[in-house]
């Protein structure tokens, strides 16, 4: 789904060599090699179905390759994020707000789209929060620019790039969106929720019933389009994701991860929700999972936890739609706090490390108490030019140093 999030993130020697003679070395050289590209892979396209005519005004916008995409091809994600870190972004004080006030403005939306394909609005308004930010951060590539890029250059899954990349050309075909309106992500995923060509063929919703399936400017289209491809992949209507739960003294812990294991099963060997109550439904499995060790949060996770990552294959991102979802919803933070190892930030204090680190010329992104990898590029370069561990960590103890700076 989100392809970027799951996949790509190994540096390549080839592309960045690519990288490098496209955006460096010889551009006209490159160009021509793309401008050729283009001319023999329009058999191909024409062959599956692309209008010759819309494939030739498609491309005659695009006489070289997408620099940013090769870029992000042929770069490593600077930080491999602990869950708790990237659990403060995604379920940052600012989602849980924003999604509240989406629940209130989509409201006659959701009932409906919710009646119809039985999935909780609250997973689906957490799916939109976090790929996109409720529609804020949707992508400024061209779809199409960039998934033929990949298919130019991309050293591997070449098939599967073209393959995208007819499916976004038949959408365009089809009317659903101009190809100068189709943007989204540097790999492809587009819209509200961020569906790649193939998942919009499979999956897309017409919700206003326009003839049209628009996940880029129509919100009911795209929050339908998520519950569709939920419901699709087997969502249990009215059942939750999981559970955080609290383990018996000397409980097995080798017992985590081992499927087939029913709710009953779990509470007869002592294990409880954090809030002292049963599990309904005794009958339902779950596994149990401990994504920081013994020492953090455990969770037994139902069948709807693995729906999730059908749009994205990361236990990390299951996690955060369940928990955003629930906050959305008007249930509080996770019992039990993470082995992080330092004293985190709250929201504002997130805020004011960015305000900082803008003011010393480290930081050039929002002020939003978001810290992705920009904020942690900044935060470890300040670090390592002040002579301190450069632990990228957004801590109560870093925020203190900064104020003395």
């Amino acid at each position: 789904m989100r392809y970027l999030s799951v996949c790509l993130n190994v540096v390549f020697v080839a592309i960045i060599c690519l990288a490098l003679s496209i955006t460096t070395i010889v551009p006209v050289s490159a160009d021509t090699g793309f401008r050729n590209w283009i001319k023999e892979f329009r058999p191909v396209a024409v062959k599956s179905g692309v209008s010759p005519r819309v494939y030739d005004e498609v491309f005659r916008a695009f006489t070289a390759p997408d620099s940013k995409t090769v870029e992000k091809l042929g770069s490593q994600a600077e930080f491999k994020l602990k869950i708790w870190d990237y659990l403060d972004s995604a379920v940052s004080e600012a989602q849980v707000r924003n999604g509240r006030a989406m629940r209130v403005q989509y409201s006659s939306e959701l009932d409906i789209i919710e009646r119809k394909f039985g999935v909780d609005r609250d997973v689906v308004l957490a799916v939109w929060g976090i790929e996109t930010r409720y529609g804020e951060r949707m992508g400024d590539h061209n779809v199409i620019h960039a998934l033929a890029t990949l298919a130019y250059a991309a050293p591997r899954r070449k098939k599967f790039w073209r393959s995208e990349l007819i499916n976004a050309l038949k959408i365009v075909q089809a009317g659903h969106i101009k190809s100068t309106a189709m943007n989204g992500s540097w790999a492809g995923a587009m819209g509200h929720t961020q569906f790649m060509p193939s998942s919009w063929k499979g999956y897309a919703a017409d919700y206003n019933n326009d003839g049209k399936k628009d996940i880029w400017t129509s919100v009911p289209d795209a929050l339908a389009s998520t519950a569709n491809y939920l419901a699709r992949h087997g969502w249990q209507t009215g059942k939750t994701w999981g559970y955080e739960v609290k383990l018996p003294p000397g409980f097995n812990t080798k017992l985590a991860g081992k499927d087939g294991i029913t709710l009953a099963k779990w509470q007869s060997m002592g294990v409880r929700r954090v809030n002292g109550s049963g599990f309904p439904r005794g009958s339902d499995r779950a596994v149990l999972k401990l994504l920081s060790g013994k020492n953090g949060p455990a969770f037994l996770m139902l069948k709807n936890f693995y729906v999730i990552k059908r749009y994205n294959n990361a236990d990390s991102y299951a996690l955060a739609v369940g928990h955003l979802a629930d906050r959305i919803a008007g249930y509080g933070p996770f019992a039990k706090a993470w082995p992080r190892g330092y004293v985190p930030l709250n929201e504002a204090g997130r805020m004011e490390v960015q305000r900082i680190l803008k003011r010393l010329g480290y930081y050039d992104g929002e002020i939003d108490g978001a810290i992705g990898s920009g904020s942690r590029a900044a935060i470890e370069n300040w670090q390592r030019a002040s002579g301190l561990k450069p632990d990228s960590r957004p801590s109560q103890k870093l925020l203190a140093s900064l104020r003395k700076a």
